[in-house]
């Protein structure tokens, strides 16, 4: 077999795991030790390749990891109100039926001045 088969026979086997290990939804340092660890799994199984084999392989399992377009869910992150919209949020979001007029049916009054 040439050695542009069995790299491509590599290539797919790296692929295959990584879409069944669950890796892409791991952090970035466990992403490299996992693609590490498995890059010298590969080549165990295929003595034929050389390092710069194995260098591709990694640099392009790496890429393969970080697709175009994230399907992986992110956690919540909730962020702190500003100073700025918490002062202004009571006076926006005073309610009608907080005013006594609501209360008795009235209508409210224009400012006179």
């Amino acid at each position: 077999m040439t050695r542009e088969k069995i790299f491509a026979q590599a290539r797919d086997e790296l692929f295959s795991h990584i879409n069944r290990c669950g890796v892409l939804s791991a952090t970035d340092d466990d992403r490299t030790v996992w693609m590490t660890e498995t890059i010298d799994y590969i080549g165990e199984r295929y003595p034929d390749l050389v390092d710069p084999d194995l260098r591709e392989l990694h640099a392009v399992g790496m890429r393969f990891c970080q697709p175009a377009i994230n399907n992986v869910p992110a956690p919540a992150v909730t962020e702190p109100e500003s100073e700025s919209e918490s002062e202004s949020e009571p006076v926006a979001e005073t309610a009608a039926a907080d005013l006594p007029e609501a209360a008795a049916g009235a209508q409210p009054h224009s400012p006179t001045s």
